[in-house]
């Protein structure tokens, strides 16, 4: 059996704990999908060069419950850059027992629009616009 390859860049790496689990004792998946969020918006905000604001999540599915102990990583991947917008593939990964078995957990399109201060939608550069360091910071 082959194992499955993730998709993008580790963005964040945490440890689930008991505070975040629901009556079930799994980890409630609006905690997973905040963690989800926040990795998104980083990637989103360093390919943008700005403020972004989430504005949809699309194609969530969860695959597989995540359990207290579990390292819970994020890995995204830039999907689209439009003039204002940009769509982020997120993937949730954990590794069971700190050390076991590494699963899937989740994926989905998270998708946003760069803002500027005033809140009003604003360009995103294009990849020439861009110092190297950003565009390399973003590639897997």
């Amino acid at each position: 059996m082959s194992e499955e390859k993730t998709r993008g860049r580790i963005t964040t790496r945490t440890m689930t704990m008991p505070a975040d689990t629901n009556p079930s004792g799994d980890i409630f998946g609006g905690w997973v999908l905040s963690q989800m969020d926040i990795a998104a918006g980083l990637c989103a905000g360093q390919r943008s060069q700005c403020r972004v604001v989430t504005v949809a999540v699309d194609s969530m599915s969860f695959i597989r419950p995540v359990k207290v102990g579990d390292i819970l990583g994020v890995y995204t991947d830039v999907d689209r850059v439009g003039r204002t917008s940009i769509d982020v593939h997120v993937e949730a990964w954990v590794r069971r027992g700190r050390i076991g078995i590494r699963e899937k957990v989740t994926e989905a399109i998270f998708k946003f629009v760069a803002v500027d201060d005033d809140g009003k939608p604003t360009p995103i550069p294009s990849e020439a616009d861009l110092p190297a360091y950003v565009l390399d910071g973003l590639s897997s």
